[in-house]
């Protein structure tokens, strides 16, 4: 899986602010400055996550962002798919939808599987989990595995 800036810093973003208290106003410059993520960029990716629901926002002296619902109710599934749209595709397609002949039929059961160990995780792993460092235990069991750090 390749996460990409634009979903890297969504969730940084909303990390920061449930860490913040998640339903009081922050401003972008404030949320650009705590993470090291460009401004411009910010705005953008704010803006996609405020047509997602996953965010609010107000105007003026008082206003910013801020969660649209409890740190606990958003996964970072949520976030990714309001950045990037689903989180696994083929060729731009859902993996159930890729076809494939002869000795390469089996492969559209390899992508769904890949979706299904992606949801596993990123669905269970909530921005309220990731704010309190309480990640569930099968992720630690997981990066546990020798396997977990080893570059290929």
């Amino acid at each position: 899986m390749h996460i990409t800036a634009k979903a890297d810093y969504a969730v940084r973003t909303l990390v920061e602010l449930a860490a913040v208290g998640g339903r009081r106003p922050a401003k972008a410059e404030a949320l650009a400055t705590a993470q090291g993520i460009p401004h411009k960029f910010l705005e953008s990716v704010l803006s996609d996550l405020r047509r997602a629901d996953l965010v609010c926002s107000r105007r003026g002296p008082d206003g910013g962002y801020w969660l649209a619902r409890e740190a606990s109710d958003i996964s970072v599934a949520d976030v990714i798919r309001a950045v990037e749209g689903p989180l696994a595709s083929v060729r731009g397609q859902r993996p159930e939808d890729a076809e494939y002949a002869g000795p390469a039929e089996p492969l559209t059961r390899v992508w769904l599987a890949v979706r299904v160990n992606l949801r596993a995780v990123l669905e269970a792993v909530s921005l309220a989990d990731i704010v309190g460092d309480d990640l569930p235990d099968f992720v630690g069991e997981l990066i546990s595995e020798p396997t977990a750090w080893a570059r290929r």
